[in-house]
This record gives C-alpha cells, sequence and structure tokens, in this order.
C-alpha cells in the first residue's frame, strides 16, 4: 500500500457536509417531494384544524341555515388553513435554506 492509498482511505467527511437527512430535505423542500418534519406536520396539522372549527362555527353563525352554514364555512376554513399553512411554511423553509440551516 503506498502513502496515497493510505490518505484516501483515511479522509474523513468534512464536518460542512451535508448528512443524507439533510440532502433530502433541500430536495423535498426546493424541488418535489414530502416534507417529512414532523414539526412541520405538526404544525400544519393544528392550523388547518384551528382554521376548519372557525370557518365552521362563523359559518353556522352567519347563515340561516346553520348546517349548509357550517358544512360551507368548515370547507373554506380548511382551504384557508391548508393553502395558509403551506404558504407560511414554504416562506419559512426559504428563508432557513437561504441562511445555510438544512435541518
Amino acid at each position: 500500500m503506498s502513502d496515497r492509498d493510505v490518505q484516501t482511505n483515511d479522509r474523513q467527511p468534512s464536518p460542512d457536509a451535508l448528512s443524507g437527512r439533510e440532502t433530502y430535505n433541500i430536495v423535498s423542500d426546493t424541488v418535489v417531494g414530502a416534507n417529512v418534519r414532523l414539526k412541520d406536520n405538526v404544525l400544519q396539522a393544528v392550523v388547518i384544524g384551528v382554521c376548519l372549527l372557525l370557518g365552521t362555527v362563523i359559518g353556522a353563525v352567519v347563515t340561516r341555515d346553520r348546517i349548509a352554514g357550517a358544512v360551507l364555512g368548515g370547507f373554506i376554513g380548511l382551504l384557508a388553513g391548508l393553502f395558509g399553512s403551506g404558504i407560511f411554511l414554504m416562506v419559512y423553509r426559504a428563508v432557513r435554506h437561504l441562511r445555510g440551516r438544512h435541518d
């Protein structure tokens, strides 16, 4: 074995090298893929649930037909929570990536 072979076998990944998880997060956040971060998914579920509940209550209160208003309001709340939390997470993750944090 030459000195060159020993040097190439002893190389350690640099501290700046990304882990497999960080690489997946970069690709899934910037190109395509499912977000597997528990924190993000819990946040999105809570926001959607709160918006769904608020939409249902508001829809039931402001219409004469309470059931139809609750269903329509709940659906609108569901969509508002889905898009609102999704847009927030998109901007939040973009800012984190620009700062070099790929957790």
